[in-house]
């Protein structure tokens, strides 16, 4: 049975992603209280994934953290067909056998889904181990491109657009969909170069997107594909869109506010790419409790206005939204801001939204619905206190009161017409 891509995620994916708290090092049971704080306090809002990020297969991965966040050729957990298994001590579940299928039946059982992250290629120690590709009969090195190896990480070299690296990727799938796995982030494979973003090699994990597709397509489970990471090639939307569900647009997102003051050029630039089931991924939402797997655990370093200027404009553009945070943790305004209904429709595919102004100081966003409703988000991007500037009669979306008559810096106003 083959899978439509553009059938699985009709509206932007929400949900948690482990990586901004605890980067390589979180364990079964930090992901078993989180996703029972989201079946709890979130799922009911439409925030659902539940998604396990890098390294789960390493073992020890935080040992040498003051050195390495990826330590060169550490001890990976493998099966005997070159596919990354989730570590046994830190995954207990995962023992003989199982892999994240008994964690993921425990997500699906409060009602949500269960996601992993994968890092695009083969093992380099399959390769080096000469270890079998299900299917075929050759093994990892001779599937494998070493010119391909990741920049950043160095777990993995990149596979040859062939017969058999593609089953390589049809048994990832397999393996993958066995699992009960709903949602896949691949990475270094946006962007391969997001160093020198215009360089040859910044597009070279393009022909593995194209065979892990067909993998997706082939192994009967519907899977959301979110790549990473940024920033994606303007001039490769098509491919992104024809190939996987969401893209980041942007490299790391982090809490400071040059990272959100830049967001709103690439969303500029971005704008009108998005259709149902394929869009441009603005990163996890930098909210909450982060930092703690980075030996800098922290409250986010945005003001209550910066953090509502980056909610009101994912979501007025549309984009994906996954929380990073340690969701147990969240305080009572963090919550508000993720729990407001009328905001989070905003996401809908099939409303229409471009920026009306854009410039060093300000910037708006108009969004209108099939009914013909409209919205205006005003956005001060200034370190003072600027009018807001717009046409009434309209209500403030988040204060349910009239519109301010200015914002504070780095602040917003979502107003819908009346």
């Amino acid at each position: 049975m083959e899978v439509d891509p553009l059938k699985i995620a009709p509206r932007p994916p929400m949900g948690w992603n482990s990586y901004d708290y605890y980067d390589t090092g979180v364990t079964e049971e930090d992901v078993r209280k989180n996703a029972r704080f989201m079946a709890e306090n979130l799922r009911d809002y439409g925030w659902e994934y539940v998604v396990v990020d890098i390294q789960w297969y390493a073992r020890r991965p935080g040992a040498k953290r003051d050195k390495y966040q990826y330590i060169p050729f550490g001890a990976l957990n493998m099966d005997g067909f070159s596919r990354l298994l989730p570590d046994e001590e830190r995954f207990p579940s995962s023992a003989n056998g199982a892999g994240f299928g008994p964690l993921a039946a425990y997500v699906h059982g409060l009602g949500l889904r269960f996601g992993i992250h994968i890092m695009r290629g083969v093992p380099r120690i399959a390769a080096h181990g000469h270890c079998p590709v299900l299917g075929t009969d050759e093994t990892a090195d001779e599937i494998a491109d070493p010119a391909g190896v990741c920049l950043w990480n160095p777990d993995m070299y990149g596979v040859r657009d062939t017969a058999a690296g593609q089953a390589y990727y049809d048994s990832l799938a397999a393996l993958y969909a066995s699992w009960g796995v709903d949602f896949i982030k691949c990475d270094d494979i946006c962007n391969t170069d997001n160093r020198e973003p215009g360089s040859p090699r910044a597009r070279a994990g393009l022909p593995e997107l194209r065979m892990l597709r067909r993998a997706l397509e082939k192994c009967g489970r519907p899977m959301v594909l979110s790549l990473s990471p940024g920033p994606a090639l303007l001039d490769l939307a098509g491919e992104y869109a024809a190939n996987a569900n969401m893209w980041r647009i942007t490299d790391d997102m982090w809490d400071r506010w040059d990272h959100v003051r830049n967001m709103f050029d690439r969303c500029r630039q971005w704008q009108g790419s998005m259709r149902p089931g394929a869009y441009p991924d603005c990163d996890m939402l930098p909210l909450g409790v982060i930092g703690k797997g980075f030996n800098d655990e922290r409250r986010s370093r945005l003001t209550a206005e910066e953090q509502r200027t980056v909610m009101t404009l994912w979501c007025v553009f549309g984009s994906p939204l996954m929380l990073g945070a340690e969701l147990t943790r969240l305080d009572g305004p963090t919550l508000a801001l993720l729990t407001n209904r009328e905001v989070l429709s905003l996401l809908d595919p099939a409303h229409t939204r471009r920026e009306l102004e854009g410039g060093a100081e300000r910037v708006v966003w108009e969004l209108t619905t099939p009914a013909g409703g409209r919205y205006l988000a005003v956005f001060n991007l200034t370190e003072e206190e600027r009018p807001t500037g717009v046409p009434s009669p309209a209500v403030n979306v988040w204060t349910g009161r009239e519109p301010p008559g200015v914002l504070p810096p780095h602040g917003c106003a979502l107003l819908r017409a009346l």
